[in-house]
């Protein structure tokens, strides 16, 4: 099954390591039973030896992961909306672990080759939601839109959205089409929440994980999104952002690291 994984699919494994590795500290700012499990099913398409959190990119990606995992937990049980939809949402198991109040349904999207197997491994663990999932095998660069509706989405309800570890992958302009969508479908009051990393910051440890040599079957796949005009594109298009920085987050979960592994941060906005 994990042969047929698309590229950045795969990469939804590494990220289950850092996951899995965090919920094993005493301090742990979240707690993710499965990643494990994700990891172990997974491993085989990783590049590195080990488990991928001692070499490669896990150890500049590590301290990111955590503080972005705990940052997008609270954003979207803050968010108190009926409706969530998470956008490539990979081996993210929120619909499970997270505590979700009556009458929530989360829409999971991914490639169907990701969502199955994300599901061979959710069964196996005997896996049972918290809230109504609906899984809408879909690629984003295609209508998204359509089956996402016929998988019962109403775009009359306020709606959370999540692009978790996406924009990055996708091209300026495929990035504006994907949050033009999102916009078009977002009743007033919804919110949506993706990383967000000014020009300005950061370059050093880009220019790290570019130069590590098991990161380049990721790194060559990073085409920027929308660089560092996130905000000024949410609000040209009927948003209200706002920016949170990656190193104040860190600081208030007790979390402070090297500039270069809490740099750049999220920008969440309301409709």
């Amino acid at each position: 099954m994990t042969e047929s994984l698309p590229a950045v699919g795969r990469t939804a494994v590494g990220v289950a390591a850092l996951r899995a590795l965090e919920s094993r500290r005493p301090d742990r700012l979240f707690d993710d039973p499965y990643a494990t499990a994700f990891y172990e099913a997974g491993r085989s398409v990783l590049p590195e030896p080990g488990d991928g959190t001692r070499d490669g990119l896990g150890p500049l990606f590590a301290a990111q992961v955590a503080i972005r995992t705990r940052f997008y937990d609270d954003y979207l049980l803050d968010a108190g909306c009926a409706q969530v939809v998470l956008l490539a949402a990979g081996l993210d198991a929120r619909a499970f672990r997270l505590a979700w109040p009556p009458g929530v349904r989360l829409f999971e999207l991914d490639l169907p080759e990701v969502l199955a197997f994300k599901d061979q491994v959710l069964t196996g663990q005997g896996a049972q939601p918290s809230c109504e999932r609906v899984v809408v095998p879909a690629d984003l660069r295609e209508d998204w839109a359509s089956a996402l509706r016929d998988a019962g989405f109403d775009p009359g309800v306020p709606t959370a959205w999540l692009a978790e570890g996406l924009l990055v992958y996708l091209s300026a302009e495929d990035a504006g089409k994907l949050l033009t969508t999102v916009s078009e479908l977002s009743a007033p009051g919804s919110r949506v929440s993706f990383e967000h990393r000014p020009t300005d910051t950061a370059d050093g440890l880009l220019a790290r994980a570019r130069a590590t040599p098991t990161g380049e079957r990721v790194t060559r796949l990073w085409l920027g999104g929308l660089g560092g005009r996130a905000p000024e594109w949410l609000r040209d298009h009927g948003w209200r952002p706002t920016t949170h920085t990656r190193a104040e987050l860190a600081e208030g979960y007790g979390r402070p690291a090297r500039e270069d592994q809490t740099a750049g941060g999220f920008v969440t906005a309301v409709r």
